[in-house]
């Protein structure tokens, strides 16, 4: 289950562009938490530190931490980069979830 996510091209050039800026060893980590307007929320946090038990994916300068809780809800989805009229940002396509709101950085299920 855990090897179902994944990380667009896109996603990547970018949290390698970050990390390119941040003290060496730097990672992206990304978590689910309660809250937001639909439930679930997404975060995502610059961090030095791994634990034995994360998820690692590491390509091209990039390198993205999930915790075990988080996998779980994530199964399956692509963390993304989009750029459109509203801004930049960091998106999950989330197949798990049955509704989202309309920031996309919650999400039920």
């Amino acid at each position: 289950m855990t090897e179902n996510v994944t990380v667009s091209d896109r996603a990547l050039r970018r949290i390698g562009e970050i990390l390119g800026n941040e003290p060496a060893g730097t990672m992206l980590r990304v978590s689910v938490e309660g809250g937001g307007c639909s439930g679930f929320q997404y975060k995502f946090d610059m961090e030095r530190a791994k634990a034995d038990d994360d998820l690692v994916i590491a390509r091209d300068g990039a390198v993205v931490l999930i915790d075990p809780v988080s996998v779980g809800f994530m199964a399956g989805s692509e963390i993304d980069f989009v750029e459109d009229l509203i801004g930049a940002s960091f998106k999950v396509k989330n197949p798990q979830a049955k509704a989202s709101c309309g920031c996309g950085t919650s999400f039920a299920l």
